[in-house]
């Protein structure tokens, strides 16, 4: 006669594989996942530290590829000491004072000091036109105006890159706490959103930094010409701050359909509060794109529309998952009538 405690039990596939621990021995290895994920991001920011300077390039390359979007239709005047620019400019017109600047795209004024008679001074020359191929205009410069700014703005880089770089060791070990008390469907559609959640969450951030961050900075450079400022300089932490926020506000916003889907699972949503909601979607992606990218339309709209499409793909799977179940009832309800 084989031993009662040898029959599977019906849910047994349904439970987890972890040892059965006390309330202190979870918080006890709660304490080392603390531990163990801390150390993994000073780590990394230390490392990111080091390499502070390839962080900055990095995080430069927007406005690089923004320096080079759009045509500059106006005249773009650098007046030159030896080999340094003193300042530049967009006159007017062809003329600063009494010099005549002519009509190239891109003017320097080499400035000299010159002794007439007993004083100095300044001999504005333009230099004739050799070829130069530089851009029209090079965009707004990065600079630090506090003594302590660069090492502040380091410190902001390093702790965000290094959560980068720790952010694997970081899963891995709270993976380490969390997956062993799951049930085994609850691993399998765990893994699943997480996956799906992380690669979303990837395409949002290459989406704002390869497509969106060049437009947008482009944009709040033209947008301050069309006011009548200058922009040849902006703060560089302020920059620094803009680009990486922006970057984390748009991956956080592609998450949008793991969310939803996961309260479909649940049952708090379906396909038809989804499809109701539609109208007030638009709304909601409409304010976050103004609220997470510059104050300009076309930015918005390039933020707005991959979130309203991620949103329509969310009610389609939602229908689809509806369809589903409705044919396993349906199915399940012709066998037990044919039985």
């Amino acid at each position: 006669m084989a031993d009662p405690t040898d029959e599977v039990r019906p849910d047994e596939e349904e439970e987890g594989g972890g040892p059965v621990k006390t309330f202190l021995e979870h918080l006890e290895d709660l304490r080392w996942v603390l531990i163990k994920s801390g150390t993994a991001v000073v780590i990394g920011m230390v490392v990111c530290l080091l390499g502070v300077n390839h962080l900055v390039e990095i995080l430069k390359w927007p406005l690089e590829r923004a320096r080079r979007l759009g045509v500059d239709h106006g005249q773009t005047v650098e007046v030159m000491a030896d080999t340094n620019v003193v300042f530049s400019f967009k006159p007017k017109t062809n003329l600063w004072g009494a010099l005549a600047l002519g009509t190239d795209r891109h003017v320097i004024v080499d400035m000299t000091p010159l002794l007439e008679g007993t004083n100095w001074v300044l001999d504005l020359k333009v230099r004739p036109n050799t070829g130069d191929t530089r851009p029209q205009t090079k965009g707004p410069e990065l600079i630090f105006l506090d003594p302590a700014a660069p090492f502040i703005s380091s410190l902001h880089l390093a702790f965000f890159g290094g959560l980068v770089l720790a952010a694997p060791f970081v899963f891995y070990y709270f993976g380490q706490f969390i997956v062993p008390a799951l049930k085994i469907k609850e691993k399998k559609y765990g893994m699943r959103a997480f996956g799906i959640g992380l690669g979303l969450f990837l395409l949002g951030v290459c989406f704002c930094y390869f497509l969106l961050m060049p437009v947008a900075l482009r944009a709040a450079e033209g947008y301050a010409h069309w006011m009548g400022m200058a922009t040849y300089q902006w703060r560089a932490e302020g920059y620094f701050s803009f680009v990486t926020m922006f970057m984390l506000g748009m991956g956080l916003g592609f998450e949008m359909p793991v969310v939803l889907l996961a309260l479909v699972k649940i049952g708090i949503l379906d396909y038809e509060k989804l499809a109701g909601f539609r109208r007030y979607m638009i709304v909601v992606n409409l304010f976050l794109g103004a609220i997470l990218t510059t104050p300009e339309v076309l930015t918005q709209l390039l933020m707005f529309v991959p979130l309203q499409v991620l949103y329509e793909i969310t009610i389609w799977i939602a229908w689809y998952w509806e369809r589903q179940d409705k044919k396993r009832a349906a199915a399940a309800e012709a066998a037990q009538t044919a039985s």
